[in-house]
């Protein structure tokens, strides 16, 4: 199954696994038809009831559905608190047998640049929904050590359309489509129990050392630098909190230190 299937890397993994898997696909959005391999629901991940009906007979769980970016508590709260509840527990009822769980690289946006990590660290989110993402880590945790639902946390870097890096803070964290959908094969597939992989291509100027995509068996082909002269500076490059943190501008966001390029 991929919750979130209306969306950026829902569209792009329906397109790059229907040939490798039968595919669940749900979003509360509009979806295109099911074709051959397909199922296709459409309902809200915080529907236990309809979420249930549609795990049923499902092996993997992509959980991609939630909210995107920055946004005020009730949005946050009521998609990717709740709605994640749901999703797991959902999964669990059905005798699902791996969840991979969309994170993201802003569960950990407030470590500076300058540190390279390894997945061991803390959480230090940067935004409400970097502190949405690292519950989802903490969950997906609780789910596997408690009952045996095993499950991969991708700390999913930046993943665009078009698929190639767009600022300069990209040559970091970039995460192509061929990359990406080969990081949920492994994902789907490792005889792990959880793991936390950072979801990154294998860029130049990558800020972490993904000991998690090793355990995993995940050895991405793409590489942002190929793109490096083609960038330029963004506001987010001069604002003295962005351009010293991983999470970028998630991390200027509302700061009160943010904005004085001086």
């Amino acid at each position: 199954m991929i919750t979130g299937a209306a969306g950026l890397l829902g569209r792009v993994l329906r397109e790059r696994l229907r040939s490798r898997y039968a595919l669940v696909l749900l979003d509360q959005a509009p979806m295109d038809a099911a074709g051959e391999g397909e199922a296709v629901f459409q309902c809200s991940i915080t529907d236990a009831a309809a979420l249930r009906r549609a795990m049923q007979g499902v092996d993997s769980v992509v959980h991609l559905a939630g909210v995107s970016t920055e946004a005020p508590w009730d949005a946050i709260r009521d998609a990717n608190i709740e709605g994640c509840y749901q999703t797991f527990e959902a999964a669990y009822q059905a005798g699902v047998r791996r969840m991979v769980f969309a994170s993201s690289n802003h569960a950990i946006g407030f470590y500076p640049r300058t540190r390279a990590l390894d997945g061991s660290e803390p959480v230090r989110p940067d935004t409400r929904y970097g502190v949405s993402k690292a519950f989802g880590e903490a969950l997906a945790s609780y789910y596997a050590d408690k009952f045996g639902l095993s499950a991969v946390c991708l700390r999913i870097g930046t993943a665009r359309s078009p698929d190639e890096p767009g600022d300069i803070r990209h040559l970091s964290t970039w995460l192509s489509h061929r990359d990406l959908a080969e990081l949920v094969i492994c994902s789907i597939e490792a005889p792990v129990h959880y793991q936390v992989v950072f979801g990154a291509s294998a860029n130049q100027r990558n800020w972490w050392r993904d000991d998690g995509a090793q355990a995993i068996g995940f050895t991405p082909q793409d590489n942002a630098e190929d793109w490096a002269d083609r960038l330029t500076a963004t506001p987010s490059d001069l604002d003295p909190i962005a351009r010293n943190l991983q999470g970028g501008s998630f991390c200027a966001w509302e700061h009160p230190g943010a904005g004085n390029t001086d």
